[in-house]
């Protein structure tokens, strides 16, 4: 898995790419949650994601949860096909705010 991040309309923008799995979900935890322990706004962009386990969402759900705890935006953008099979199983795609783009969130905050 690797990462980026970029800032853009408000939020730190956290690009997640390949596979968020048990070995590989801490790396996505600390990264999402040095962002929000920073005050900032997230959104995690899972276009790039290949993959996804219980672990990885559990990253997000941990992330989610600091957000809400600290009154940040927090949401999913881009959600790969795979990830999204991953999040509707899990029923948790009614649970995030998931947009299909960075732009398009930045429009529905407008």
């Amino acid at each position: 898995m690797g990462s980026t991040t970029r800032t853009e309309g408000g939020y730190t923008v956290l690009q997640l790419e390949g596979e968020v799995d048990l070995s590989r979900s801490p790396e996505a935890r600390k990264d999402i949650l040095e962002v929000l322990k920073a005050g900032r706004h997230l959104l995690v962009d899972l276009s790039g994601v290949t993959y996804i386990d219980s672990s990885g969402v559990a990253s997000l759900v941990e992330g989610y949860q600091v957000a809400k705890k600290k009154k940040l935006r927090f949401g999913l953008v881009g959600v790969s096909p795979s990830a999204m099979g991953v999040l509707v199983l899990a029923r948790l795609d009614k649970v995030f705010p998931i947009s299909a783009s960075v732009e398009e969130r930045i429009r529905e905050d407008g």
